[in-house]
């Protein structure tokens, strides 16, 4: 049975359970649950990460954590009672978890591997927290580590900052809003600007000194020097190195590491230097052997420097490596460095190139301790510390020292008879009292221990040696008095012996008879000569001698001999004890002469303030002394004695002596009495003010206050613990007069700055600081009462000084900030003078920082949801003063314009930021009693009105996303919560007073914009949020939008007919507020469309307003990102409800249905956008939207925008003609007119001439960048003419010069000929503008089919393509899939004149032929009926395709939709009349090209004649014969008698031209190929005789042919197709033979006697420029077999009978078979079972390039050609072909034409052919007279006897009847040329030039050629109409 847990509530899953058991929950490792029931070993509860997915789970598989439940039942939370540090580092990874894996993904490889080492950090410290064994500092250190890391963290992977109080999270809802913003504030500041060190450190490690020559012990000293005052700035780092230059001591790292410490700011500047001397020791000279002298010596080496400027740039530099230079002249030792520091080392040499100290150096900031904790590594294992020289600049308090320190500077010794200088060596030793030496009181320096006696090193020969040596003598105070330094000077002979002879001593004593240390300075000594053996341990002896010259010279009775020799020293002494000053000792000895008392305190201020402070207990001490003894005599010199320490104290370097007065006056001080006169001295000060002249005393009496009220009460609880509180009221009494005087002081006004308001300012400064004290001795009411008055006697004039004002306020900070405010009893009384001055200040707007402060002060005290009654009164009171001013200020201040420097900024942001939390506290902090007492209290309506504008606004800037930083999301939600709750007690206020006869729009707006604004804030998108945070956000606060959306609602609908006031300007608005993910909201929100779309039809009729506004909004809103699918669907479903019973219900669905396709539109836009290059699927969609703009909505304005995307993405993909037309569509809405147009998009204002003509100029450089000159020269034209017009002849020069360069290119530059491609969408996951339609495209320059297919694949990488051309059904079309079916086409040119005038160079007719097409074709052959073995031309059936496009290719797309197709059926006859004529026209041209020497090379006409007349011969054309010629075919088609006739004269006309043909190759073939041109003369002759020709009659010639029924077989009322899925339905009128399709056979079961004679009817060459290209089938199984026939012959049986596979293996296509090659793909990767041959059909062969009988152009197919009459279909869908786009000419190996079952390498898409189809030349492109022969194609021979005599001239043949195309909707004016024999659509107007008489200077344009056959009666059919035109009036853009 399941029980409710009572404490089993919450805990974490320590191993996976996959829940396989029935009602079992799946749980990960390390999942947290929430566990509601058990039952036997199992838990039934939830994951906390999906809490409404419920179930079981095993108890054993959680471990439990303690927790604490509140809402204990249905609703309970359950909390965890862990550490909130532990609880916040657990979510934090947790989200990291998933954002880390995501870097990874994203490769930011190196947050990546930082985030890793972060998160392996915050666990080792979790583990830490959790095991609870650290101490309480020890945890302090941990929690302040992890914290840092956290923040780290988020900062870097954006996530929002986490406000902190002593490490843990804060919850807002437990403080105010104004500490809230301060913690933000605080953890901002700290992590944008880290507090910059006062204090700096430089590490230093000596590694080694690299030096070829040395040999000896050297000493290292290091010290900082400051070259600017020419002085060391701290003591020395002294080491040793032993004889290898390393460290003689590398286990001690204090003797080779140091720190020098304290270091301030001022010491890091370029001319600190770091110093380097180096003393060897060994023998006198470095080169001396080593027997010569035993004896060591201290010698100079060399010298190193380097600033500590070089060390600023980074923080570590690792084994520098030093320069040294070596001294050459020793009397310049002393100042080598300088002289180095000076760059004057040229004078000395270096130790060696690679020679140099290696350091170590790092320059380390922040306090010691810091340094102690953040570098603990190196304190642990030892560092010696080497101090500053004196005092550090800030004086530390209990910090002892007695440090004296002697420089030995220099001497002057005598040469004492020998003939050349001593080698003088000093010996110091220190000499207490006793006559005894003193032990290791010598310091050489940090890192080496002390020592007792001292040996300066030994300059050679040099009787005026300078050392220069700093020597530090920590000699303890008590062996100070009587002790004496004495210096030994000794000769050093260079001698063997070695032997040091004494010559001479100096002495001084450390102190003075009177007390007085040794003075600070260089003292001259005197040395007194002596004997080698002299004793000097007798101190005696000599100490009543002089010491110093300056004493000396005061006595004469010594003897001159002693005076010639001098020796220099200097010394300092830095100690805490003893004094050099006389002054101080008087004082501080005032009783053993009392006369000198008056004197002594005069002299006080003179003394320095580091004497004072050192014995500042004694001094204090001294003048309470005083002071006791005579306060009559003696007070007011003691009182001002007393200010001066006092003030003394306030200096910064003695600023930490505070707490030693503090600690003297609580412990120390015993001056009972003192009080009374310290109050008599005070108030005669205060009372003086206002009378005296000069101030600056008084100032500094009133500046000590603080202190002196300390001593004040102190004196006075002495006393009154003396006496038992004696005369308490008199001191009361005292106290008050004393107030009483400052209260008159302060209210005198004083005229500008002068020194009365200057004395003020000092004293407000420094009052607040005596409340503490007061209260000591006073009730808290009192104290409050006394301060209220004091400060209530401030006069209130603001403007008449500054300065004090600003003083005023601190003070009044100071107040609020102080202990006496934080008692709720003293608040209330001081709160009314504290808001009063506020008030002012505010008003003037003077001093806002202050201001901020004072009030965020007010409100941290004021606790959330505190209901006690004086916190109440006090909201009160502040929303009566402070509510209204406040809003203004923040309007103010807001409005104000930003600060140029970052620091104002900065201080503004402060500032602003402050004044909002103030706000949002007070407003949070209000309950519904004070909202009714606000708006009770305004008197009008006009007040209220101005409040409530007041407050909406200063809401809307609430919002601002600059208002906070960006990752303050929890003070952002603090700040709406406060916002909505106010806006909910407001819009009550707005319904009362602001609706009916009272309605005022400006509130209502304010309040709509502002509830918009609220919604649409980033930070309230809880879709962007993480599960956690989402889930965190909606359990505090909720979702806000919907709160606030469900507000929008209700105030809607109290609105009644006002709505009408915010119809259409507020559909946008709601319309963005709508487009926000949040089901509820848009729920809440859409029904509003319905009742604007109501109400706007109730006033104007109709609601065109909401749907111009709705559409122009959606635009701007969906290209931003907002929208979806979703919202599509909902916005229809909902509105189409709503209007369901209305009486406008149809119109209102046109215009839901017209916003919901434009939706759909612009969904498939923004999707496409999202690409990274451009491709075909960007520009559609574009074009698409483009064309619903204007064909639908009628938006000018959105279509030239769009056309102008258009046109920049044609240009990133390089589609310069594409890019040319698109513009041009911006160039025909405009005219040449001088009407001015305004400022758009990149166009600055200008006329509509100046931009045209900017246009034209645009598409010009495009159309000649896309090698479209023909166009670019009409444009030309055009301008030309305008420039003509006005005369600009300049212009019309360069224009023509353009034209003329036009002209060149299209005859001097090469042009490729594009592919075209049709290509199906099938589907409901291809975009709107795709799905289940059929284009054709234009490839690009060398594109054929198989990499056309794989950019295809590309760029629907989710497309499954097609691998047959039938009609996809319906299942196709309704899957939730892509496919596509892709082959090529071939274009079929409307503009037959310049195509079919003979001498028009290529270059010329290329352009027609692949520019301004409409129409593209395919063929697919097929057998009908019984195929006949023997001959299968009798049955062989071509089913033609046509499809018509909506524009021409090209245009402003690179590819089309198909409007329209029609399938038409050729029978056999007009089959074999196509191909012969097909074969003439190319030997004609291939003659002509021969005869005018265009032709290079004979071959291509040598291989065409073999090709014809070898066929011949082998029975090619005599097929023919056998089919057609025959009695039975003649009389079973009696209707087919004139195309009969054609035939034979068509094969007559071959034979006249072969003879023409053969006659000229005869005169221009080699001599090498001559055997093979009387083969084929041979042959000739052989195939007229197999016709029975002997001689062509003159008067037989080839004529067309014209049909009975017009062109071939087109249905003459075809309709635009439409996409059905049936297919195309074949009638067929009449067919040669009618068999059951169960007896078609498929190319499969040809015998191989019939593919053998079809290999010799098609008479096959082996050149590469004779192979003729087929036209390849969509089907792409390239199946072969045995029974294959030629590679050149296609066909393919009618779908109906094709072994395609099922619907389900449709739908299983891989893409990766459809790519391969016909070659590569396995013949089962489409149809893996074979068919009995039987069974098996002809598969389809379509071609891109190529006709599967001939070539893909046909000459005449619609005039020579009778064809079946079909029924217009719809576009079908063909398979994916995985070829080229063109069909590369294929050159077939001997092997391949002799074997009759070779798999075909032709590139064609199904691989097995039909016999006796010729393949002719795919360039061919005339529809009219046949086609160009290219010179890689393969000839037919053509059947059949015909008489032929001479060659004939070429027929020429009429235009003929072409398919009728219906007009279609949208009207295509985007060709350049319109489509003749088509439709009669308007010519662009940039591109159209009239028809003149006289002949053109380009070939014939369509214009000419239109008008010529319309006159002939070939018209089209009349357009539809046409739809709305675009208004005039919005041309100024």
């Amino acid at each position: 049975m399941w029980i409710p847990t009572e404490h089993e509530k919450y805990g974490v899953v320590i191993a996976s359970f996959r829940g396989t058991v029935p009602y079992g929950l799946s749980l990960e490792i390390g999942d947290t649950v929430q566990i509601l029931e058990k039952c036997d070993g199992w838990y039934r509860g939830f994951a906390l990460k999906n809490p409404n997915i419920k179930g079981i789970f095993p108890s054993s598989y959680v471990h439990l954590k303690n927790a604490c439940v509140k809402n204990k039942g249905q609703f309970e939370m359950v909390i965890p009672t862990e550490d909130s540090v532990i609880t916040e580092m657990t979510s934090t990874l947790r989200d990291w978890g998933t954002m880390w894996k995501q870097l990874y993904v994203r490769n930011e490889g190196d947050l990546f591997h930082r985030l890793w080492h972060i998160m392996n950090e915050i666990l080792d410290l979790r583990r830490q927290v959790l095991v609870g064994h650290l101490t309480h500092d020890r945890m302090k250190d941990v929690k302040r580590h992890i914290t840092a890391r956290l923040d780290w963290g988020n900062e870097q992977l954006g996530l929002d900052l986490v406000p902190r109080k002593e490490y843990a999270m804060v919850d807002p809802e437990d403080i105010s809003i104004t500490e809230l913003y301060r913690l933000m504030e605080h953890r901002h500041r700290k992590k944008d600007t880290p507090m910059q060190a006062s204090s700096h450190h430089l590490f230093v490690q000596m590694k080694s000194l690299m030096c070829s020559n040395l040999g000896e012990e050297l000493e290292v000293i290091f010290s900082l020097f400051d070259s600017k005052e020419n002085r060391p700035i701290s003591e020395r780092f002294f080491l040793r190195l032993n004889r290898n230059g390393l460290p003689k001591a590398p286990d001690k790292p204090e003797r080779h590491c140091s720190l020098f410490v304290d270091l301030g700011s001022s010491d890091l500047r370029k001319d600190i230097y770091i110093t380097v001397h180096i003393i060897r020791i060994g023998r006198m000279g470095a080169g001396e052997k080593k027997n010569a002298c035993s004896v060591q010596y201290r010698r100079p080496f060399g010298c190193a420097v380097l600033s500590i400027a070089d060390l600023l740039t980074g923080e570590t530099k690792d084994d520098l490596v030093l320069k040294v230079y070596m001294c050459n002249t020793e009397s310049e030792w002393y100042q080598i460095h300088e002289n180095i520091i000076k760059k004057l080392n040229a004078r000395y040499n270096l130790t060696g190139s690679n020679a140099g100290l290696a350091v170590s150096l790092q320059l380390l900031h922040g306090d010691i301790e810091q340094i102690r904790r953040e570098y603990s590594s190196v304190f642990s294992h030892g560092v010696s510390i080497t101090r500053k020289l004196g005092f550090s600049n800030i004086i530390m308090p209990g910090e002892m020292r007695n440090d004296l320190y002697i420089t030995v500077e220099r001497g002057e010794f005598e040469k004492g008879g020998k003939s050349v200088a001593r080698n003088v060596e000093v010996t110091m030793f220190i000499v207490d009292s006793n006559g005894l030496p003193l032990k290791d009181f010598i310091s050489f320096g940090s890192g080496e221990p002390p020592a007792s006696e001292y040996h300066s090193f030994v300059l050679y020969h040099n009787n005026s040696p300078r050392w220069s040596e700093l020597l530090k003598l920590p000699i303890p105070v008590d062996k100070f008095r009587g002790s004496h330094i004495r210096f030994e000077f000794r000769h050093c002979s260079t001698k063997e012996k070695g032997e040091k002879k004494l010559f001479g001593f100096s002495f001084v004593p450390l102190m003075q008879e009177d007390g007085r240390t040794l003075p600070d300075g260089t003292h001259e000594l005197i040395v007194h000569k002596c004997e080698e053996n002299t004793n000097l341990q007798d101190t005696t002896r000599y100490l009543k001698l002089p010491f110093s010259k300056v004493i000396f010279l005061g006595n004469n009775n010594q003897t001159m001999k002693a005076t010639k020799e001098s020796f220099w020293i200097t010394s300092f002494l830095c100690s805490t004890k003893l004094t050099q000053n006389g002054d101080m000792l008087d004082l501080l000895k005032w009783r053993t002469h009392p006369d000198k008392i008056t004197g002594c305190l005069s002299k006080l201020k003179e003394i320095d303030g580091s004497e004072i402070v050192k014995f500042l207990q004694d001094t204090l001490d001294t003048l309470f002394g005083i002071l006791d003894e005579n306060s009559q005599k003696y007070g007011s010199k003691v009182f001002d004695s007393l200010v001066h320490i006092i003030n003394l104290l306030q200096d910064s370097k003695f600023h930490h002596f505070k707490p030693v007065m503090d600690t003297y006056i609580e412990s120390h001080f015993a001056g009972a009495l003192a009080y009374r006169d310290l109050i008599k001295v005070l108030k005669w000060y205060v009372d003086r003010i206002t009378e005296a002249e000069r101030q600056e005393h008084i100032q500094e009496v009133l500046k000590a206050q603080e202190y002196i009220f300390k001593y004040i009460v102190q004196s006075r609880r002495l006393f009154s613990l003396a006496t038992g509180g004696q005369n308490e009221e008199e001191f009361r009494c005292c106290i008050q007069e004393l107030l009483m005087s400052v209260r008159f002081f302060l209210s005198q006004e004083s005229k500008g700055a002068g020194a009365l308001s200057q004395s003020q300012a000092v004293f407000l400064s420094s009052f607040p600081a005596v409340y503490s004290e007061l209260l000591k001795l006073f009730d808290v009411r009192e104290v409050a009462n006394l301060v209220q008055d004091t400060l209530g006697s401030l006069p209130t004039i603001v403007h008449v000084d500054d300065s004090l004002q600003a003083i005023k306020l601190q003070c009044i900070g100071k107040t609020v900030e102080s202990q006496l405010y934080t008692n709720p009893d003293s608040r209330y009384i001081l709160l009314p003078v504290v808001l009063h001055h506020l008030h002012i200040h505010l008003q003037e707007q003077k001093d806002l920082i202050m201001c901020a402060r004072i009030l965020s002060n007010v409100f941290c005290l004021i606790k959330k949801n505190s209901s006690e009654k004086s916190v109440l009164e006090e909201i009160d009171v502040i929303v009566a003063s402070l509510l209204d001013i406040l809003l203004r200020t923040i309007l103010e201040i807001t409005s104000r314009p930003q600060a140029t420097s970052s620091a104002m900024r900065l201080q503004f942001q402060d500032v602003t930021g402050e004044f909002v939390a103030c706000l949002l506290s007070l407003l949070r902090q209000m309950t519904d009693r004070h909202y009714q007492q606000l708006l009770n209290s305004f008197n009008t309506k006009e007040e209220l009105r101005d409040f409530l504008l007041q407050i909406f606004t200063v809401f809307r800037i609430l919002i601002r996303p600059e208002m906070f930083p960006k990752d303050w999301t929890v003070m952002r939600l603090v700040a709406n919560n406060v916002i909505i709750t106010t806006v909910l007690y407001l819009s009550d206020a707005l319904r009362k007073n602001f609706l009916n006869e009272n309605f005022d729009y400006k509130i209502w707006d304010s309040y709509f914009y502002l509830a918009v604004i609220f919604i649409n804030q980033l930070c309230l998108q809880l879709e962007m949020f993480t599960p956690s945070k989402k889930k965190k956000v909606l359990e505090k606060y909720g979702d806000m939008r919907v709160t606030m959306g469900c507000e929008i609602f209700s105030m809607w609908q109290n609105l009644g007919e006002h709505k009408l006031h915010f119809i259409p300007a507020l559909i946008g608005p709601f319309l963005e507020v709508t487009l926000i993910p949040q089901p509820d909201l848009r729920n809440v929100m859409i029904p509003i469309f319905h009742d604007m779309m109501d109400w706007e039809q109730r006033r104007s009729g109709n609601f065109k307003q909401v749907e111009a506004k709705l559409i122009d909004k959606l635009d701007s809103l969906m290209s931003e990102g907002k929208g979806d699918e979703t919202y599509r669907e909902l916005f229809n479903s909902i509105l189409l409800k709503k209007i369901e019973r209305e009486t406008w219900r149809e119109s209102g669905v046109s215009l839901i249905a017209t916003v919901t396709r434009l939706m759909e539109r612009l969904l498939d836009y923004r999707d496409c956008m999202k690409m990274g290059e451009v491709d075909g699927k960007k520009i559609g969609c574009t074009v698409s939207l483009l064309n619903f703009y204007k064909t639908e909505l009628n938006k000018e304005e959105m279509y030239i925008r769009y056309i102008h995307k258009l046109y920049d993405l044609h240009l990133k993909a390089q589609n310069f003609t594409e890019a040319a037309y698109t513009l041009l569509l911006y160039d025909e809405l405009l005219e040449w007119s001088d009407r001015p147009l305004r400022e758009f998009l990149t166009y600055p204002m200008q006329t509509e001439w100046q931009r045209k003509e900017h246009l034209h100029l645009t598409i010009i450089q495009n159309f000649d960048r896309g090698k479209c000159w023909e166009n670019g020269i009409i444009l030309c034209r055009k301008i030309a003419e305008q420039y003509e017009s006005y005369y600009d002849y300049r212009n019309l020069s360069k224009m023509r010069m353009m034209e003329a360069s036009l002209y060149d290119k299209i005859m001097d530059q090469q042009r490729l000929e594009p592919e075209f491609f049709r290509v199906g969408f099938y589907g409901k996951k291809f975009p709107f503008f795709l799905r289940n339609k059929e284009f054709v495209c234009r490839g690009h320059d060398y594109e054929r089919l198989e990499a056309f297919q794989q950019r295809m694949l590309n760029e629907f990488p989710h497309a499954i393509a097609m691998q047959h051309a039938n009609q996809p059904d319906e299942t196709i079309f309704q899957a939730e899939a892509q496919y596509l079916q892709i082959y090529a086409v071939t274009p079929i040119p409307e503009s037959q004149e310049v195509l079919q005038r003979e001498g028009v160079p290529d270059n010329i007719k290329s352009f027609y032929k692949v520019n301004h097409i409409w129409k593209f074709r395919y063929d697919r052959p097929f057998h009908k009926g019984t195929k006949d073995k023997e001959n299968e031309f009798k049955s062989l059936w071509v089913e033609r395709t046509s499809l018509y496009l909506v524009q021409s290719l090209p245009g402003i797309s690179r590819w089309f939709e198909v409007e329209k197709r029609e399938v038409v059926e050729m029978s056999p006859l007009e089959n074999a009349i196509e191909v012969l004529e097909n074969k003439n026209q190319q030997l004609k041209a291939l003659i002509s090209q021969c005869q005018t020497r265009q032709m290079q090379n004979i071959n291509p006409l040598t291989m065409c004649l073999n090709g014809v007349i070898d066929a011949a011969v082998n029975g090619g054309v005599s097929r023919y014969q056998e089919a057609f010629f025959v009695k039975d075919y003649i009389l079973s088609h009696p209707e087919d008698g004139e195309k009969i006739a054609r035939l034979r004269e068509l094969m007559l006309e071959q034979a006249q031209i072969l003879e023409f043909g053969l006659a000229v190759h005869e005169k221009f073939v080699p001599q090498d190929m001559r055997p093979l041109h009387k083969k084929l003369v041979d042959q000739f002759f052989v195939m007229k005789s197999s016709f029975g020709i002997q001689e062509f009659p003159a008067c037989i010639q080839a004529s067309p042919v014209h049909f009975p029924n017009g062109s071939p077989r087109v249905c003459r009322n075809s309709a635009p197709a439409s996409m059905s899925p049936d297919g195309t339905r074949v009638i067929p009128r009449r067919s040669p033979l009618s068999y059951p399709a169960v007896n078609r056979y498929s190319s499969s079961s040809l015998s191989s006697q019939a593919s053998a004679e079809v290999s010799n009817i098609t008479g096959q060459s082996e050149s590469s420029d004779e192979v003729f290209n087929m036209q390849p089938s969509p089907s792409t199984s390239s199946l072969s077999s045995t029974h294959s026939a030629s590679p050149n012959v296609t066909s393919s049986a009618p779908s109906s009978a094709r072994a395609s596979p099922l619907l389900s293996d449709k739908h299983k296509h891989s893409r990766e078979n459809s790519c391969l090659s016909p070659r590569d793909r396995p013949c089962s990767a489409i149809y893996p079972t074979p068919v009995e041959p039987s069974q098996r059909t002809l598969f389809n062969h379509i071609g891109d390039g190529a006709l599967p009988r001939s070539d893909p152009n046909l000459s005449a197919p619609e005039k020579a050609s009778p064809a079946r009459h079909t029924t217009p279909v719809s576009p079908s869908p063909v398979g994916r072909s995985p070829l080229k786009g063109s069909v590369q000419s294929f050159t077939p190996s001997p092997v391949e034409y002799n074997s009759p079952g070779l798999s075909s390498n032709s590139p064609v898409l199904s691989g097995s052919y039909s016999s006796g189809i010729s393949s002719l030349s795919r360039c061919s492109t005339s529809e009219t007279s046949g086609f160009e022969n290219q010179a890689n194609e393969q000839s037919v021979a053509m059947p059949g006897p015909v008489p032929v005599s001479v060659p004939m001239p070429v027929p020429s043949f009429s235009g003929s009847e072409e398919p009728v195309r219906k007009e279609s909707k949208t009207p295509p004016p985007y060709s350049v040329y319109e489509r003749t024999l088509r439709r009669p659509v308007p010519l662009p107007h940039s591109l159209s030039i009239p028809v003149t008489s006289e002949p053109p200077a380009l070939p014939p344009k369509p214009l000419a050629a239109r008008s010529s056959h319309l006159e002939n009666g070939t018209r089209r059919t009349e357009p539809g109409p046409r739809p709305r035109p675009l208004p005039r009036k919005v041309s100024q853009l």
